[in-house]
């Protein structure tokens, strides 16, 4: 493959606002999970803490305030029924992925923003604040850095290329929340070993070549996945759906799903994986 391009955090004027917006998300998250905090059930049973509203409730004004034609789909503003009509262009945020993590303690939680143009994720960036590391891609170019999440500043950015796989790759997926589908992918893909953390950094781990394979069969939200699909792509990676074709977003009035809800997929840092899936990332 080749190589990266220099990381250069402050260079891009729309990943500077995205990590400083996620900074800023990530540091109301760090004040919450410092407490006691409290867990409710939003409608779909699904937790939601004072750290999801927090993170969103500073997230959102940073993303209107720098980009006032692009609208804002928040995951806890969806679930409120506060939806932007979209365009080509629109922002998705999850301001705290994994939130079960998060009343874990585990630290494997995010904060997750994503650029969607046409479809597709253009940018993105994932920030794990208890792990005091981010992650951000556009276009071809990708990378990650350490992070003071209490402060702003990004430290010792290096790039991120998702690899080749040379031998049994190593895959990302859950051994409590398997499915038969997620073993039948393993089994044919010959995945060696398995790694199991939480939220969007498994798309973090294919990014930066620690693991090569990704499969989900199982719900997720567009929100969820934007951020991490973004940073994967522009790391040399492919995110597709069960007949080949590219993860899309913006998917409203689906039969049989919900609005911006995602359909099975696959992410991988070698196409060549999908061939044995008989996948081929199609345009």
């Amino acid at each position: 493959m080749t190589s990266a391009p220099a990381p250069t955090p402050g260079s891009d004027p729309l990943l500077k606002t995205l990590v400083e917006a996620a900074l800023a998300g990530g540091r109301e998250v760090l004040a919450v999970y410092a407490t006691e905090f409290d867990v409710e059930l939003k409608g779909d049973k699904s937790p939601v803490s004072e750290a999801d509203r927090r993170a969103e409730a500073v997230i959102e004004p940073l993303l209107r305030a720098a980009f006032p034609d692009i609208p804002v789909v928040a995951e806890e503003a969806v679930s409120e029924g506060r939806v932007p009509a979209i365009g080509r262009r629109f922002f998705l945020v999850d301001p705290l992925d994994g939130t079960k993590e998060f009343i874990k303690r585990n630290g494997e939680f995010t904060v997750n923003i994503g650029l969607i143009e046409g479809g597709r994720p253009v940018a993105g960036v994932v920030l794990a604040p208890a792990l005091g590391r981010i992650y951000a891609g556009a276009g071809d170019s990708a990378w990650t850095a350490k992070v003071d999440a209490g402060s702003t500043r990004v430290e010792d950015a290096e790039p991120l290329r998702a690899r080749e796989v040379d031998g049994a790759p190593v895959a990302v997926a859950s051994r409590s929340h398997s499915t038969p589908e997620t073993e039948a992918a393993l089994d044919k893909v010959g995945a060696a070993e398995r790694r199991s953390i939480g939220s969007s950094l498994k798309f973090c781990l294919v990014a930066e070549s620690a693991a090569d394979f990704y499969p989900r069969f199982g719900p997720t939200m567009e929100w969820d996945t934007a951020a991490g699909d973004a940073v994967l792509r522009a790391a040399g990676g492919a995110v597709v759906t069960l007949d080949g074709r590219p993860l899309g977003y913006g998917k409203l009035k689906v039969a049989g799903m919900r609005d911006f809800e995602n359909p099975f997929f696959i992410a991988t840092g070698d196409a060549a994986l999908l061939d044995r899936l008989e996948l081929s990332p199609a345009e």
